[in-house]
């Protein structure tokens, strides 16, 4: 599932040519994705502009004139494409379609269809179910070690499943987790309430730097993510552990990487370098 470097990366591609547009035209090919589409989705926002383009976590929101919100999370294999105009044939599983009054053209393609689209307003948007009890963001403005303290608080579960917890952090999936936990030395075993202090501060520093590292690099292109240009990822090539159960650690250069399962997900470590 695409996480929060991702999603960053299909925001920053789509601003340069939605924000300031007014909707021409809004296609709709099926009826649902993983949820119902809107039924007045196209009502809503045809002729309107689009002010801004935010994100929240693993969340796209589309500010519209008027004080619409459109939220759209990518789900499994969720994709935004940019076409220079409305020529382009829809592939089989384009299923949304946006067409702004300059031509430029923005498919929604979702095989899996796991992502999904809906409406809100912005009086209504802090309140929105799947946002309201979202922890801070861990980037734009930073993460501290006090704040991390205080989100992980007392928790008994280990520091790997209080990480993916979309409560206590907005935005950390899998593989970035992973990844910041090797390079502040945690060991995802620890228990998240043994955080503290001089751990917490490297941590929250960690999770920064690997996020933003990621979204410098385009997010990681493991099956279907893709930037809005057509272009992949190429943060999966830098992976220090995530996939590279097996292979030498690139710190110590003498334990090798292993795979635990912690609540049904893999996790990747060096049991060497985190403690």
């Amino acid at each position: 599932m695409p996480e929060l470097p991702e999603v960053e990366t299909v925001r920053r591609g789509l601003e340069p040519v939605l924000v300031g547009q007014a909707l021409k035209r809004i296609i709709v090919r099926r009826k649902n994705l993983r949820f119902p589409l809107p039924n007045d989705l196209g009502q809503r926002l045809t002729g309107k502009t689009i002010n801004q383009l935010d994100r929240r976590g693993k969340y796209l929101l589309m500010h519209i004139d008027g004080g619409d919100v459109l939220i759209a999370h990518l789900g499994m294999s969720g994709s935004f494409c940019i076409y220079p105009d409305a020529s382009q044939p829809p592939k089989k599983h384009d299923h949304v379609i946006f067409i702004t009054k300059t031509g430029t053209t923005v498919h929604y393609h979702d095989p899996r269809r796991f992502g999904f689209m809906l409406l809100t307003t912005n009086q209504e948007l802090d309140d929105f179910p799947m946002l309201a009890a979202m922890g801070p963001e861990p980037v734009m403005p930073s993460l501290t070690g006090s704040q991390l303290m205080d989100r992980l608080g007392s928790r008994q579960t280990s520091i790997k499943a209080a990480l993916l917890d979309q409560k206590v952090i907005a935005g950390i999936g899998n593989i970035y987790a992973c990844e910041a936990m090797f390079k502040a030395g945690i060991s995802p075993n620890r228990k998240a309430a043994s955080i503290r202090g001089g751990r917490a501060e490297k941590l929250a520093i960690a999770i920064e730097d690997v996020l933003m590292t990621a979204i410098e690099a385009g997010g990681s292109s493991l099956k279907d993510h893709k930037q809005p240009n057509g272009e992949l990822g190429y943060f999966q090539h830098t992976f220090k552990v995530y996939d590279q159960e097996g292979e030498i650690c690139s710190s110590c250069q003498k334990n090798t990487i292993q795979r635990i399962v912690q609540n049904g997900r893999s996790t990747f470590y060096c049991s060497a370098c985190q403690r």
